[in-house]
């Protein structure tokens, strides 16, 4: 896949932006039932809770989704363990799904699956489907293929939302922004990037010459910036519950 093509295709450009300002702007889920599948560590989950929804987080790391479990108790947020392509949910009884840079970690071969477990789980016709996948280019992306390149995947998840998902409701956007990522040093994108058991990164793949040096390429007055280009793929509508 060609990274410039990729950045100015057609999808519509939001500039710079911060993610939940995005989510904001597109989407309204205060009083709704959504599931962000494949949360990780539930950052978004609780953006979206803290907005008024009933937030239900979905993680398959065993490791990950028990932490989830035993933190704090937030009111409208819930946890559970399982992996996308087989969700604990009844037809058509969410208003959105989210996959919050999740998509290109499920397996190429559950892809499809868990992008129609989203649709089944939708509500026809009101229900959404929310994906944010990080894009190929910029400097933030050039420090994560230093140690991991994931382009293949992110093409596998951008096909499939084109080839499955999107046939499937009645209105369909493509969006993009870019977004400043901040970090106070290499030891703390370090600490960040392999501290975590449902992204496989080794300490010691990551905290390499090599890739400190393309880190230093973000520095700047007070600590390092950098860009993620980010790209919003919104449907709205199933059309089958």
């Amino acid at each position: 896949m060609d990274t410039m093509n990729e950045l100015i295709g057609d999808a519509e450009d939001l500039g710079e932006a911060d993610e939940m300002a995005v989510v904001d702007r597109l989407v309204s889920v205060a009083g709704l039932d959504v599931a962000d599948i494949g949360c990780g560590g539930g950052r978004i989950t609780r953006q979206l809770a803290e907005r008024g929804a009933n937030a239900l987080g979905i993680e398959p790391d065993p490791i990950q989704a028990a932490k989830n479990r035993a933190a704090e108790a937030v009111p409208g947020l819930s946890f559970v363990e399982a992996p996308g392509q087989a969700l604990p949910l009844d037809d058509a009884s969410l208003d959105g799904v989210f996959f919050s840079y999740s998509l290109h970690h499920v397996p190429r071969e559950h892809m499809d699956a868990a992008l129609a477990e989203a649709v089944r789980v939708l509500k026809p016709e009101t229900g959404f489907l929310y994906a944010m996948e990080p894009m190929l280019g910029g400097d933030m992306e050039a420090v994560y293929r230093a140690f991991h390149d994931e382009s293949g995947e992110r093409a596998l998840a951008y096909d499939a939302l084109k080839r499955v998902a999107e046939p499937r409701f009645a209105e369909a956007r493509e969006l993009r922004y870019r977004e400043p990522v901040p970090y106070d040093s290499f030891e703390a994108f370090v600490d960040e990037v392999s501290g975590t058991t449902y992204e496989d990164f080794p300490r010691e793949i990551v905290d390499t010459p090599d890739v400190q040096a393309k880190f230093e390429v973000g520095r700047a007055e007070d600590g390092y910036v950098f860009t993620q280009h980010i790209r919003i793929n919104l449907y709205r509508g199933p059309l089958n519950s």
